[in-house]
C-alpha cells in the first residue's frame, strides 16, 4: 500500500488535528490512501469520518498500540 501523505497527529495543535486530516483526505483521489500515526486509538476520528464522509472512506488499523497507532485511510469515492 502506498500512502500519498503520512500525518503524525501529535505534531499538530489539538484544534488543528481533525481539520488537517480531513483537508488531506479531501485532496486524495479515489483509490488513494493516507496514513495517520497517533499516540492513542483514533476511534473518535473514525466516528467523525462515518458521520461526515459516509461510504467514502476505508479504515484499516496497521498498528494498534499500546504506544503507537497507525491507520490507513483510503478514499473510496
Amino acid at each position: 500500500m502506498t500512502f500519498n501523505v503520512i500525518i503524525n497527529v501529535p505534531d499538530y495543535a489539538p484544534r488543528e488535528k481533525h481539520p488537517t486530516i480531513f483537508q488531506n483526505f479531501d485532496s486524495l483521489k479515489t483509490g488513494e490512501f493516507m496514513q495517520i500515526v497517533n499516540d492513542h486509538d483514533p476511534r473518535p476520528l473514525q466516528y467523525q469520518f462515518m458521520m461526515e464522509r459516509p461510504e467514502a472512506f476505508s479504515w484499516e488499523y496497521l498498528e494498534e498500540g499500546p504506544e503507537t497507532w497507525r491507520v490507513a485511510i483510503g478514499k473510496t469515492k
